[in-house]
């Protein structure tokens, strides 16, 4: 039975629903409302970092979630014209992030949602009212246009870097997203690309345009297709596979990037979109909180994403937990307990997305050394291993 009131979270991915859980455990009666008509599966590759495993197990589904990190996996660094050198993996930077698919956390999530919270599927919020006591939300039903005005204690939006809540309360998106002037394309494929073994991954890097294949264990290799470009609207006036082969035209890298956008066109699903961070100097306005990338996007070159999105939604519970009857309260302790650790790694993803996509000649010759001094160090680390066993 709900002590603390009834709280909306919109938005059912990773931030909502690890939200929704915590909430729960803290005595709140959740209902969450997703756009979509059904729940998503599957999708890209995600690391989950050493605190992503701390959140997840502080709400209960770190077991569920399949892992999917492949030992001894060769990396590869493949240039324009297919020559092969050994390369650094993901999973060689500092925290050694596990691999998933963002599909395996969703699900993991989903068990201890699916008959134990409220979902509404095909909703999502048209108003939101505030006064001193609670809110009012308008919601509507998208494949009839029905609308109905409910009221809440607690309105969280977890829906993602164009949150329809952040727009209602808080503004525009331009005043709060920050463009990277770079494009990402993500996907799963059905199978290895020719040329790669079951147990290869590569990352094709040239100035401004580069391709990542993140192999995984018991699934097929999943594929990041990332450049950059100031001229973000035109991208989006073709179908994506369209763009990628006018793009990475000049780049073959062996027949790799050919094969990898063939693949794009047969993938039943994929992300391609401009790359953002959101900006904000605080996360909640009276009773409505924003959590996960609606109110910090980390974008895809922090790598932590799905780990803030389980972070946020595990800290909100605690701070109303702690602070039981005074939502403004523990609305302001969860933005500043967080907020020095998101400025930090938004900070970091300015720094990573080089390694990902150099911005230019230079980046690109300085990644090439920062790459050989980590694969060298990787090497020795592996002999000093097989040495002591």
């Amino acid at each position: 039975m709900s002590t603390q009131g009834k709280a909306l979270v919109v938005g059912l991915g990773i931030a909502g629903m690890a939200t929704a859980i915590r909430l729960k455990e803290a005595g709140w009666q959740p209902v969450i409302v997703e756009r979509s008509p059904e729940r998503r599966t599957g999708g890209y590759f995600i690391g989950m970092f050493p605190e992503g495993v701390a959140a997840a197990q502080r709400l209960g589904v770190y077991d569920e979630i399949v892992k999917r990190t492949m030992p001894d996996v060769v990396n590869w660094e493949i240039n324009a014209d297919g020559e092969r050198k050994p390369g650094m993996g993901f999973a060689d930077q500092p925290g050694k992030p596990q691999s998933v698919l963002r599909g395996d956390i969703e699900a993991g999530l989903w068990t201890k949602v699916d008959g134990q919270i409220e979902v509404r599927f095909d909703t999502s919020p048209d108003e939101i009212f505030q006064s001193a006591t609670g809110v009012m939300v308008t919601l509507r039903t998208g494949s009839t246009g029905e609308t109905r005005t409910e009221p809440f204690d607690l309105v969280v939006g977890a829906d993602g870097m164009r949150s329809t809540v952040r727009r209602l309360v808080f503004g525009p998106d331009e005043k709060f997203l920050k463009p990277m002037e770079a494009m990402i394309c993500a996907f799963q494929m059905s199978r290895q690309l020719p040329g790669l073994g079951d147990r290869e991954a590569a990352i094709v890097s040239e100035p401004k345009r580069s391709m990542w294949i993140f192999t995984m264990e018991d699934t097929p290799p999943t594929v990041l297709l990332t450049y950059r470009t100031k001229n973000i609207d035109e991208q989006f006036t073709s179908p994506a596979p369209q763009v990628l082969r006018e793009v990475f035209a000049g780049v073959s890298a062996g027949g790799l990037i050919e094969a990898a956008i063939d693949e794009l066109e047969r993938a039943p699903q994929m992300l391609f979109d401009s790359v953002n961070q959101v900006r904000m100097d605080r996360w909640h306005e009276g009773r409505v909180v924003l959590v996960g990338d609606a109110a910090w996007c980390l974008t895809l070159y922090s790598g932590m994403g799905a780990t803030a999105g389980m972070l946020g939604g595990a800290t909100l519970g605690d701070k109303l937990a702690e602070n039981p009857g005074e939502v403004t309260k523990a609305l302001a302790a969860f933005d500043a307990e967080l907020r020095p650790l998101m400025t930090k790694h938004q900070q970091l993803a300015l720094h990573k997305s080089q390694l990902f996509v150099p911005s230019n000649v230079t980046a690109h010759w300085l990644r090439k050394h920062i790459v050989r001094a980590i694969t060298a160090k990787g090497a020795r680390e592996r002999e000093k291993a097989a040495a002591g066993a």
